[in-house]
């Protein structure tokens, strides 16, 4: 559902964080180190304040923008955080521009509302949800960053950064083990959540098909990653292919429900 007016505490961050996540991904390369850490801070701030005031509207709001928004917030401030510790990766900040529709979509579609929440439980089950998105979605990212990485050794170009494409690798996989287990604890407390509220409803429907053939495309990722050593094109590719059943899952559902059907989920 499609709520054109948004209060100017929401607006005011999030118009701010989506100018700063533009300039990181226009003139990031253009600026030193320390303006670069300084507007990243600021623009993440920014966004973690338009999430709060969200989040704290009343009547409670949730939605496929919501969802998008949190994702890129958890993505970029963990690349953030990265690129302190591991100053060799570099500043890719064309990732950046990622957050500027999603930190705009939110604000256009703040999603269904939610008088009453059926359970005091029911956000646990929506943190361990952006939790697990925002996991997967670094996975992606950094999926994406070894790829290039590899592309790059392949045509004698030698390595965009100075992490090995190894180490890039193994962080690669932290991500994906800790997006698996995040989503094995998502997928049961929906169960769960669902058994409990609403016995008679089913669990089975479109948004966890979707989520649990992310999870099982992750099991065999991890499986063969951990007895064959799967790695390199193959990982990657079925890293991209859960990511993208995982967005279809809540994401598209919801999407569809929201914004062609104009009706709550």
């Amino acid at each position: 559902m499609i709520v054109p007016v948004s209060p100017w505490w929401t607006v005011a961050p999030a118009l701010g964080a989506a100018a700063g996540y533009a300039a990181l991904a226009a003139a990031a390369a253009r600026l030193g180190r320390s303006a670069v850490a300084w507007l990243t801070l600021g623009t993440v701030l920014l966004h973690g304040l338009a999430l709060a005031a969200a989040f704290s509207a009343t009547p409670v709001r949730f939605g496929f923008a919501l969802t998008l928004s949190v994702t890129a917030w958890l993505v970029l401030a963990v690349y953030a955080v990265e690129t302190r510790l591991y100053p060799q990766l570099g500043t890719r900040w064309t990732l950046a521009g990622l957050g500027v529709p999603a930190v705009l979509l939110a604000l256009i579609f703040p999603g269904t509302a939610y008088p009453a929440l059926a359970s005091p439980w029911l956000p646990l089950h929506w943190a361990l949800g952006f939790a697990s998105y925002g996991l997967l979605g670094a996975a992606v990212a950094h999926a994406w960053m070894m790829q290039r990485t590899e592309q790059a050794i392949r045509r004698g170009r030698g390595q965009p950064t100075a992490l090995p494409l190894l180490a890039l690798e193994r962080l690669t996989f932290r991500f994906v083990t800790g997006a698996f287990v995040l989503l094995t604890l998502t997928l049961l407390a929906g169960w769960y959540f669902t058994e409990l509220l609403q016995p008679t409803a089913g669990w089975i429907t479109h948004k966890t098909v979707f989520t649990a053939l992310s999870w099982a495309v992750l099991a065999v990722l991890l499986w063969g990653r951990w007895r064959w050593g799967w790695r390199g094109r193959l990982a990657v590719r079925m890293l991209y292919a859960a990511g993208g059943l995982l967005l279809l899952g809540y994401v598209g559902s919801h999407f569809v429900l929201e914004v062609i059907l104009r009706r709550g989920g």
